[in-house]
């Protein structure tokens, strides 16, 4: 009888959004999860007649699920102080692959690493991204699961260019020597204290030698263009070399790393001014760089809001080893819900688009951080209060029926 489905689809639907309704509840401490409402359609009708003017007369069949619609506002972000926490602070998917070429997605970002350094999601997920080669990321490549260098050794880099900021008292008796000191590399990254003496020999004018300690070079190691002259203008200016010495040399290498070749960098990019300077004013070496650095061990990581993941290491170098992509669909609502947070593309949704963080019109990344449930607390219990009266109507609706029907069949008997 209609009487009694019709309240029964009442029935179905209300049970249904209490469903939903008790599932945002119990996700109300879960990373990522977006809360969900459900949706009603009313179902078919059966013409039963006209009107004398012609209007039909229609009787209803009963309520329907129309849709469970997942709201995918943004949820609170909490720092955590963990590196392999992220959240997407605007658009966008975490994306994440199983190995077997199907990648799925997620706004959880509460990633760890296995043993192995891979960035994984909770359920072993690899956390896929855009690879770097020597510290540069490709976005041009395909994605690829992110790894940490968790263990590994960053190699030694040589010194190739170094560079002092000093002044060279332009008072001082000719023959007064101003000894400075700057830490070199090798290719094995051994370290060489080198020192640059600058001589006064005239007005103006200075000498400078650059050596290594005893020892550093075997008997057979020569030395190339470590001497030369500085000559300074009337205000103080550098002239003369006029461009950067090039071609420094040191060979034979006690270590027996490869020769030691560098340049000295004594004007800097902007402007061209040089960086030593003589002046009435006490001698003194304010600042040494070098570009050389030792090897070093995997240390930590952090990430930045592009995504760029950036390795540490122990002797004070960073290195980019692979950025995080995010991924977008025409239609989140398309999305198909796997559970741990995770979605599935579907024809409905749309093919994923990947792209950097902050590109694309996606989000950008807080690493550290977490994204909470985007549930609100307040009103699901209103959303609750008038499901269970809604079920409850529909239940009264059912037994009045029931009673209507049991005093029918006692009038026939």
């Amino acid at each position: 009888m209609a009487s009694f489905y019709i309240p029964l689809t009442g029935l179905s639907s209300d049970a249904t959004a209490l469903n939903t309704i008790a599932n945002n509840l119990s996700n109300l401490n879960t990373t990522g999860y977006k809360d969900q409402s459900v949706n009603f359609s009313d179902f078919f009708y059966q013409q039963i007649g006209q009107t004398g003017s012609g209007n039909p007369i229609q009787q209803g069949s009963g309520v329907q699920t129309a849709d469970i619609a997942s709201n995918f506002t943004q949820g609170n972000v909490n720092t955590t102080g963990t590196a392999s926490n992220m959240a997407i602070d605007g658009n966008g998917f975490f994306v994440l692959s199983s190995g077997n070429g199907n990648n799925v997605y997620t706004r959880n970002g509460n990633f760890t690493m296995n043993s192995t350094g891979g960035l994984v999601s909770q359920d072993g997920l690899s956390v896929m991204g855009y690879p770097a080669t020597n510290g540069v990321v490709n976005t041009n490549a395909p994605l690829t699961a992110l790894t940490i260098p968790v263990g590994q050794v960053e190699p030694p880099a040589a010194t190739t260019s170094i560079a002092m900021t000093a002044n060279l008292n332009s008072t001082a008796a000719v023959g007064t020597m101003v000894p400075s000191q700057i830490t070199l590399y090798d290719s094995l990254g051994q370290s060489h204290v080198a020192t640059i003496n600058y001589t006064k020999t005239g007005t103006n004018t200075w000498s400078y030698s650059i050596s290594l300690p005893a020892g550093d070079q075997t008997g057979s190691g020569t030395s190339t263009n470590t001497t030369g002259t500085l000559t300074f203008n009337s205000s103080g200016d550098l002239v003369t070399p006029a461009a950067n010495v090039t071609g420094i040399s040191f060979t034979g290498l006690a270590d027996g790393a490869a020769n030691l070749s560098f340049n000295w960098n004594l004007y800097n990019g902007s402007g061209g001014n040089s960086t030593l300077t003589q002046v009435d004013a006490a001698s003194a070496v304010t600042a040494t760089n070098q570009n050389g650095f030792a090897s070093g061990e995997y240390q930590s990581f952090t990430v930045n809001s592009d995504g760029t993941v950036i390795a540490s290491f122990s002797n004070g170098q960073q290195q980019a080893v692979g950025q995080v992509a995010l991924a977008s669909v025409t239609n989140d609502q398309g999305l198909k819900l796997l559970g741990n947070g995770e979605y599935a593309t579907t024809l409905a949704s749309g093919t994923a688009v990947a792209a950097a963080s902050g590109t694309a019109g996606m989000g950008t990344i807080q690493g550290g951080s977490l994204e909470q449930s985007n549930v609100n607390i307040s009103s699901e219990f209103s959303n609750l209060i008038i499901a269970q009266r809604a079920f409850e109507a529909n239940s009264k609706a059912v037994t009045t029926f029931d009673n209507v029907a049991q005093d029918t069949i006692d009038m026939v008997h």
